[in-house]
């Protein structure tokens, strides 16, 4: 077989939507996933085999800095953890590219502005098909138009709330989402989200840019092959192979491009596994810069209130995003978590009867609480043998406790008298970013600002590990668009010379 122009590691979200953005140039492609096809199986709807049994959690340990295992809970299959996703796809605030000063620290500016990436969210857009209403969000930065499709619609309950919320004074918002609702429900009346999708109505990495671009003749897939690290070229200067564990049996590929898509904390450790010292890292900074959000479940309770909700997960609040409203730091996103069942919450509250749990949850409404994780050097993936360590250390909770108060107050003036929260911890998969930044000085990033490693010409970035700063909002579609500009810098410095 001959060699491919390009190896692709990774079908996440921006292993897929690069593919999907170079199968038009005619190059040969090879995508190496570690994963597989999800399956259309029982337990993608069934709660208690996701949240209680934890069936779809790969069977692996990570390590944190005092030497624990934990599970990560990230998803190996076509798509990446985008099949699991709440499928909230909003773009960065403007702000956000600019630099923000926090409480404790400040999110550095990206080595370009807002402006920059705008078109490439109006494709990432369209290519997701993601529903929702501009103009709503009292933060929403610059865009060419509306949505091309309307937003999902409010459950009668999630009306009632966002109507109770609007009425204290807050702006809720329609929330971004890459969901076919009516084909969702239509396999099956459950939430979207922590959900698996096969094919059934979710706007995800593989529905809407790996299937696409595997219809061109030029890009191949293989499946189940874990990608163990790349070997440079004797100059070092460029990467010469890519090298994988496929049926137990190391191979090796040697394109003439190297994408590599495995995830924030994989694509670092690949690069660290490939050389002493890891590859890309003449900055010394691969691995480093880790950030994973400050998320906390904020579940209000009103004992007059019936949430009879499916999927609950309709509209979001950004009144504290770049303040706390009263002339204060920027607080964070505040959105529906989707619908938290009695069934969900026996995962946690194990000695509590199931039926007594379902109760409970008909009286609640919930969120998801967010708060930017700023940069930090010290908080990095590394290496211990073969082991991923993940030494994350938390920033910015003082943002997040004051989001989280004046939530509370919110919920409360709203009628919801009862307030609980509870912060997520490393377990489950919070937007991973940062460990491979890019920037514009080599000694202070791995990547340029288009992805390229400023050591090797022939590789790229295209996932979460790029991101300068997490922001409070969802990164999958900043992943998207910034795998799209990457892939026009290829096709135009890489594939038309």
């Amino acid at each position: 077989m001959p060699s491919p122009d390009i190896v692709i590691i990774g079908a996440g979200i921006g292993g897929a939507t690069i593919a999907h953005a170079l199968a038009p140039s005619g190059a040969e492609i090879l995508v190496l996933d570690k994963g597989g096809q999800l399956p259309d199986r029982p337990e993608n709807r069934d709660a208690r085999a996701i949240f209680q049994r934890g069936f779809f959690r790969p069977e692996e340990s990570w390590y944190d800095s005092d030497g624990n295992p934990f599970n990560p809970g990230n998803y190996y299959c076509n798509g990446g953890n985008s099949k699991f996703y709440g499928a909230v796809l909003l773009r960065y605030r403007a702000e956000d590219f600019d630099g923000i000063a926090h409480a404790d620290g400040d999110a550095p500016a990206w080595p370009f502005r807002y402006g920059e990436l705008a078109p490439h969210y109006d494709e990432a857009e369209r290519l997701f098909k993601v529903r929702g209403r501009a103009g709503e969000d009292p933060t929403e930065p610059p865009r060419s138009g509306d949505f091309a499709f309307p937003p999902v619609p409010d459950e009668r309950a999630i009306a009632e709330v966002r109507e109770r919320l609007t009425r204290i004074g807050l702006k809720p918002f329609s929330l971004p989402l890459g969901v076919d609702i009516d084909t969702w429900l239509s396999h099956g009346r459950t939430p979207w989200d922590a959900f698996p999708d096969a094919r059934t109505g979710k706007m995800d990495a593989e529905t809407c840019a790996l299937l696409p671009a595997l219809e061109h003749a030029n890009v191949r897939l293989q499946n189940h092959c874990e990608v163990r690290r790349l070997i440079p070229a004797p100059d070092g200067r460029r990467i010469e192979a890519v090298e994988y564990l496929e049926g137990g049996e190391l191979k090796r590929v040697t394109p003439r491009l190297v994408v590599l898509a495995a995830g924030a904390v994989r694509s670092a450790a690949i690069l660290l596994a490939s050389a002493p010292g890891g590859l890309a890292n003449g900055s010394g900074l691969v691995g480093r810069h880790f950030m994973n959000h400050n998320l906390s479940a904020m579940i209000g309770v009103d004992p007059r209130f019936t949430n009879d909700s499916i999927y609950q997960k309709t509209f979001a609040l950004n009144d504290f995003y770049l303040g706390d409203g009263k002339g204060g730091p920027p607080l964070g996103n505040v959105q529906l978590l989707g619908r938290v069942s009695g069934t969900i919450l026996k995962s946690d509250l194990r000695k509590v009867p199931e039926f007594l749990l379902n109760a409970v949850a008909r009286k609640t409404i919930d969120f998801l609480i967010m708060s930017e994780d700023l940069p930090d050097p010290a908080s990095r993936v590394r290496l211990d043998g073969e082991k991923i360590v993940l030494e994350w250390r938390r920033s910015n909770m003082t943002a997040h406790e004051g989001l989280k108060v004046v939530m509370r107050q919110a919920l409360k003036q709203a009628g919801f008298p009862i307030v609980l929260t509870h912060l997520f911890d490393r377990k489950t998969p919070s937007h991973q970013c940062g460990t491979i930044r890019i920037g514009t000085d080599p000694g202070q990033a791995p990547l340029d600002p288009f992805g390229r490693a400023f050591d090797h010409r022939n590789l790229f970035v295209a996932d979460a590990s790029t991101l300068v700063t997490s922001a409070a909002v969802n990164p999958s579609l900043t992943v998207a668009a910034l795998s799209l500009r990457t892939a026009k810098h290829i096709r135009e410095t890489e594939l038309n010379r």
